[in-house]
């Protein structure tokens, strides 16, 4: 096939970018208007991979005729930022909704087969939370064609980003009824691995809770607790997430056609609190070296963390039973090897800059100073219990 993927430059986008080359059967058109990613993978030297600057807000007719000349269209444009859904709300829906839109009407016109990529948040806050229940106390798996879906009020705007994405879902539905337009949706549900957003200490801006822990393991600021961390998460290692998406890209029988599927791992559940003090206990014992800091774990109010309008959503567990009968697909990494894989790129990259600076400033190379190599021990204990 010829595969036009819509955002190729970010986390989800180089990730399935270097899959699909390296398995080298389809030609890939990678569009986005950053590239950094792309390049540190080395994708630019496979003939099968054209890159193609382009803002999809800005050049709808090229837009539209890139979708016309590929077989699949693969969409992953998004403003997938907490901070941004209170700070930028308006950005945030163009962007999520409008301008995504003009991308499943231009397949619609074109006879285009598009997968399209949502979220998690589609689904909302758990039962158990609005009628005042600990959600922990009630496991309430997420069914792709069953759950429904439970948005805070209007004031607290940050389910603008989440309202989005649901209403793009229920487009396409339509589109697929009317008009038998070829769609698959993805949910992802706490992608994290290599090259997941970055520092903060390095880059400003506001990245997910992964980036914000390891920041502070690296560089001593405190471990921030949004709301003193009480909000449950299940974490998938990128290279089992994109497992799944290349199924769904094959689409053996048509099996994808009009399907939504939840992509997570439902047995990964921490809640934010225990994997803070989880992420410095991996670091302590695989990575730390002489002067590294040592942060504090503290609690702040959401306000505080984002701005006044955030709410959070209390728990997410995806039910992968569709994924699993229609694709075969299974989750293979635990909790504790997706956080380790995970930290082992930011140290990894952390520890180059250091070297490179050591080297820049040493008043010579006899007395060049080097970091000393990292400790890694084999994973394998048990994630504490709650």
């Amino acid at each position: 096939m010829k595969i036009l993927i819509l955002g190729a430059g970010g986390f989800i986008g180089v990730n399935l970018t270097e899959r699909l080359l390296r398995e080298g059967i389809h030609k890939i058109t990678a569009v986005d208007i950053e590239k950094d990613k792309l390049q540190e993978v080395g994708v630019f030297d496979d003939p099968r991979l054209r890159y193609l600057h382009l803002d999809i807000r800005k050049d709808n007719d090229t837009l539209e005729q890139e979708t016309k000349d590929h077989d699949l269209v693969i969409d992953l444009v998004a403003l997938a930022n907490p901070a941004l859904y209170v700070t930028d709300p308006l950005g945030v829906f163009k962007l999520n909704f409008t301008e995504n839109l003009k991308i499943v009407e231009y397949c619609v016109k074109h006879e285009k087969r598009i997968i399209q990529f949502s979220t998690c948040e589609v689904y909302g806050m758990t039962a158990a939370s609005v009628v005042g229940k600990d959600p922990g106390e009630m496991p309430c798996p997420f069914i792709e064609d069953e759950t429904p879906m439970i948005m805070g009020p209007i004031k607290n705007h940050r389910w603008i980003y989440a309202c989005a994405k649901q209403l793009l879902e229920r487009v396409l539905h339509a589109y697929g009824l009317q008009y038998d337009l070829k769609y698959t949706v993805i949910r992802p549900f706490n992608f994290i691995g290599p090259r997941i957003d970055y520092l903060p200490s390095e880059k400003a801006g506001n990245p997910r809770v992964f980036s914000h822990f390891m920041n502070a393991l690296l560089y001593g600021t405190p471990m921030r607790l949004v709301d003193g961390g009480k909000a449950y998460r299940a974490y998938t290692i990128i290279d089992d997430a994109v497992d799944c998406m290349v199924r769904i890209i094959e689409n053996p029988d048509g099996v994808c056609d009009k399907q939504i599927f939840n992509i997570g791992t439902p047995e990964n559940e921490i809640t934010i609190k225990e994997m803070a003090y989880l992420m410095r206990d991996i670091f302590d014992e695989n990575f730390r070296q002489d002067g590294d800091p040592f942060p504090e774990i503290i609690s702040v109010p959401s306000e505080e963390f984002y701005g006044k309008g955030y709410e959070d959503c209390d728990r997410r567990i995806a039910d992968i039973t569709k994924a699993t009968e229609l694709l075969g697909w299974k989750p293979t990494h635990d909790l504790r090897s997706v956080i380790y894989k995970t930290m082992e790129y930011f140290v990894d990259q952390h520890r180059a800059k250091q070297r490179r600076h050591e080297t820049a400033s040493a008043p010579s190379p006899a007395t060049e100073a080097v970091s000393a190599p990292v400790r890694k021990r084999r994973l394998g204990e048990e994630v504490p219990s709650r």
